[in-house]
């Protein structure tokens, strides 16, 4: 009988099983696809030669992670690099703010009146981010935190709904490069503890940056597989679980799943009925002939670019597709620019370029001509370097990854209680109903995102588990 089944092989599964199989269990993991990746997979989605992220591709989080941090990741190929600058967000007078890796470089780019108020925010965290992002998530916490004080001093200015934390920024860019770090999960600004959002993200980039894998996000889920395998782990690909007897005997399962796939799996019926899922998002992947022209000098030389032309415009753009329904006319965008830093991405000379937009779950539309659209707003001529593209809406992602339930890619809407906690309101979110079964997927804390936080704080309660039995015979 084997120690843990993990079903799933996303970088939560993965790291989970990992975790596991470190302290001497036996380990194997069942994936439906048949590669494993999750939401960090790699591949050539419009012409030969341009490698694509079919989702996450770059990784703020990732490079943070206290999980992948603690495994010896690069001697299995994973290796982070990092653009010239982290992000930028531009505007449409060609000019654009900045994050950095520099606090100072930073603050300067929201100008005069609020580069005071940025340091000041920021500053008091920045010292203590290798204690602050183990607490944070860790959340929400088995034992007592590593420093409390700054934990407690973290949740008092991230707790509140961003408009309030942003109420000390006086002119625009502040406010909507802020925004559009809220934005990344798919929140309006308004919710509870989106403040949180943006400065965990902050704080991310000028700790360690926002770099992509070299070769693609896939890189990340080739690292975590192949570590597992030399500790003895297995790995088990084009094996879809539809019920638990489908999997072999073992001591405890663990899930890197949807809450509505775990319940019918393992017949919990409507446990997580009340888990709600959010709002989806429309991706497009372009071949490009070139390098995306910006108005903007400091875009073309960031990682991953913001596109909103304001805090207005990226408020109305996230409410018209969490709440009220429909598509955006105008949407925000989050890009990514991997080629820019890595040769192996596309032919010599050409480009890679990932875009979305967020839309209503479930959304069967096509928003590419409004991505284009906008795109064509802070990079005019966009368009003529278009040499292919591939889209991907709401029900595409969710035929992709069945994780992303309507195309939700936070597998779970990240707003109200269910940001904090999920997918239950429990401080034991990693257990079910059944004492050998557990779920470790975006679905749980620390939420969305690749950077294995899910899967390392499941292998906890999972391993309490397995050694409680084994004290207990």
């Amino acid at each position: 009988m084997l120690d843990a089944v993990v079903v799933g092989a996303g970088p939560n599964g993965l790291t989970a099983a990992v975790e596991l199989a470190r302290r001497g269990f036996s380990v194997a993991v069942f994936e439906a696809k048949d590669t494993v990746g999750g939401g960090a997979r790699t591949a050539e989605l419009t012409l030969p030669g341009f490698r694509h992220d079919p989702c996450s591709a770059a990784h703020p989080l990732g490079v943070n992670s206290p999980a992948f941090n603690g495994m010896p990741l690069a001697r299995y190929g994973l290796e982070w690099l990092h653009a010239g600058l982290p992000m930028a967000h531009p505007f449409l007078d060609g000019s654009a703010a900045v994050l950095s890796r520099s606090v100072g470089e930073t603050a300067a780019s929201f100008g005069p009146r609020d580069a005071g108020a940025y340091r000041r925010l920021i500053e008091p965290f920045l010292p203590k981010w290798d204690t602050l992002v183990r607490d944070f998530m860790s959340l929400p916490l088995s034992a007592l935190p590593r420093d409390p004080v700054t934990l407690a001093r973290f949740g008092l200015a991230g707790l509140p709904p961003s408009t309030w934390l942003m109420r000390r920024f006086k002119d625009e860019k502040a406010k909507a490069l802020f925004s559009g770090l809220v934005a990344h999960v798919i929140a309006p600004l308004g919710g509870l503890a989106t403040g949180a959002v943006g400065l965990v993200f902050a704080l991310a980039a000028h700790a360690a940056g926002w770099p992509v894998a070299r070769g693609g996000s896939q890189a990340v889920s080739d690292a975590l597989t192949a570590y597992l395998k030399d500790l003895g782990g297995t790995v088990h690909t084009d094996y879809e679980v539809k019920r638990l007897d489908d999997l072999p005997p073992a001591r405890a399962y663990v899930f890197d799943t949807s809450p509505t796939a775990l319940a019918r799996i393992a017949g919990f019926g409507s446990f997580y009925e009340s888990y709600r899922y959010g709002a989806s998002v429309f991706k497009v992947d372009y071949a490009l002939d070139g390098p995306v022209p910006w108005t903007a000098e400091e875009a073309r030389a960031a990682g991953t670019v913001q596109v909103g032309a304001s805090k207005a415009e990226i408020s109305t753009a996230l409410d018209a597709a969490a709440r009220h329904g429909h598509a955006p006319d105008r949407p925000f965008l989050i890009t990514v620019q991997p080629s820019l830093v890595d040769p192996t991405r596309a032919p010599e000379g050409k480009h890679v370029f990932w875009a979305y937009g967020h839309v209503p779950n479930g959304w069967t539309g096509d928003l590419t001509d409004a991505v284009e659209r906008q795109l064509e707003r802070f990079a005019p001529g966009f368009r003529d370097l278009i040499l292919a593209r591939a889209t991907a809406g709401p029900p595409e992602l969710a035929a992709h990854n069945a994780n992303y339930v309507g195309g939700d890619i936070a597998c779970g809407a990240a707003s109200g209680l269910q940001l904090l906690l999920r997918p239950k309101l429990t401080l034991q979110p990693y257990r079910t109903p059944h004492p050998a079964v557990f779920i470790c997927s975006s679905a749980t804390p620390p939420g969305p995102g690749v950077h294995g936080m899910s899967g390392h704080n499941a292998a906890k309660a999972v391993w309490r588990r397995l050694r409680q039995d084994s004290d207990g015979q």
